[in-house]
């Protein structure tokens, strides 16, 4: 892991991750960008300040301070999807104008509790076996599959040509080219199918002039993002609660990345790697939305190029993290992102959010399925979750702080899944006496 590679090995390597992060990276923000109405040069700066806390978190991670923050692992740290579907949450219930400073205000809140609960989070494990995130990761998924086939259909619902047929053949085109790719290509060009069908598809939308290239003329070639630009972080309890229910998934999430990591890279991870890695988790999300950050956590699928390359070197991952801080003071870069047409980043969103999906339901097939109260606790709470795709309106006569909570599907299914996992595993046991074996396939991840 402490290995320095020649420039002719580390570039490669790290273009590699960049590769695979990329699109993952700029999603938060062009989603969220796009529910609350930004235009074109606020979205640009939405993307930027998005690679730049990326890139910062990063560093921080795999260079560090020795024994007070960053993991030094090959740790890759960006905005999380799974914070989306809770944000989209906050920001409708948000007054017009005053949605991402709400959704700032309670990001910084969570950082803040991310810092303070990280060096005992190890306790807590237990309290989020795969039985939990397996339902949480699906939720994440499943919730966020109507953001995608809204953007198939053109992404404004305002507009006269909404699910017009261009759009939903573009959307089908950018699809087929993913898979494409995915089933023919090989190497680099396999693990980038995702870029290439976005690139494909954005190229196949200019002659029939759904490609628009307006804010590539007006975004800046240089500049650091602005503190504050969508005005002062206001802070709104239902909002932080949800939030700081999320953050303790990205925080499982993390842990998880780095006991992985350990165990690629033969070097045992302890608890006070995990610590410093938490720590450097809560000061990206507590001083992100300074600049327009939000949630940050592991990126899996950088963990998965870890694993496929056998390229361990914390240094690589570092330097695709100074390239990401390059990206994001580099707006005009961002702005070529936010050229993509909605509909082609519909037909790319299905891969990317049933991709979600299917990490879950990996997740839930370990968890013990076999023993029937972990059946229920998982029915139970992906129902809670999938009520408010169901019936949008099922809490519309709930108070504002229930639905802010209730209203997003994962922080439902989050609060169902803890709750039903204590009550079925932990109330009434002690020192694992009553429990079945598929309880204890559960519990494993403690």
């Amino acid at each position: 892991m402490d290995e320095k590679l020649h420039v002719s090995r580390l570039v490669p390597a790290a273009l590699q991750h960049i590769a695979a992060m990329y699109a993952g990276v700029v999603t938060p923000p062009l989603i969220i960008g796009q529910a609350v109405g930004l235009d074109p040069g606020a979205q640009t700066r939405l993307i930027a300040a998005s690679l730049l806390i990326a890139g910062l978190a990063t560093l921080l991670q795999t260079l560090g301070v020795k024994g007070v923050v960053g993991n030094r692992l090959p740790f890759v740290n960006a905005a999380s999807s799974a914070g989306i579907a809770p944000i989209l949450a906050i920001a409708e219930n948000s007054a017009p104008g005053h949605e991402l400073p709400a959704v700032y205000g309670a990001v910084m809140v969570a950082g803040l509790f991310c810092l303070v609960v990280g060096p005992f989070f190890g306790r807590l494990l237990r309290f989020f076996p795969p039985l939990v995130t397996g339902v949480v990761i699906t939720l994440i998924g499943v919730t966020l599959m109507p953001v995608p086939v809204g953007w198939a259909q053109g992404g404004d619902k305002e507009s006269a040509d909404f699910g017009d047929m261009r759009h939903l053949a573009l959307a089908a085109f950018t699809l087929v080219v993913i898979l494409c790719f995915q089933r023919f290509a090989r190497g680099f060009f396999k693990q980038v199918a995702l870029l290439m069908g976005l690139f494909i598809g954005t190229l196949a939308a200019v002659p029939f002039g759904l490609a628009d290239f307006s804010a590539l003329g007006s975004a800046p070639v240089a500049a650091l993002p602005t503190p504050f630009a969508s005005g002062a972080p206001e802070f709104q309890p239902a909002a932080i609660l949800s939030l700081c229910l999320v953050m303790l998934v990205l925080m499982t999430e993390s842990s998880a990345g780095m006991l992985a990591l350990g165990e690629i890279c033969e070097r045992r991870t302890d608890g006070a790697t995990i610590t410093r890695g938490l720590r450097t988790d809560g000061l990206a999300t507590l001083v992100g939305p300074v600049f327009g950050g939000f949630p940050t956590s592991a990126f899996a699928q950088n963990v998965g190029v870890v694993s496929l390359t056998r390229v361990r070197s914390r240094y690589v991952v570092a330097v695709a993290g100074g390239a990401l801080l390059v990206l994001g003071a580099f707006p005009v870069l961002g702005a070529v992102v936010s050229l993509v047409p909605m509909p082609v980043l519909g037909g790319a969103g299905i891969v990317l959010f049933g991709s979600i999906a299917v990490s879950g339901i990996r997740t839930l097939s370990e968890a013990g399925l076999d023993d029937s109260s972990n059946i229920v606790l998982v029915a139970v709470s992906l129902g809670a979750g999938i009520i408010p795709l169901a019936a949008p309106t099922f809490y519309a006569d709930f108070p504002a702080w229930a639905q802010t909570v209730l209203g997003s599907g994962i922080s439902a299914g989050a609060l169902v899944a803890v709750t039903l996992n204590l009550f079925f595993h932990h109330l009434g046991t002690r020192d694992g006496a009553h429990r079945t074996p598929g309880d204890v396939a559960a519990l494993k991840s403690s």
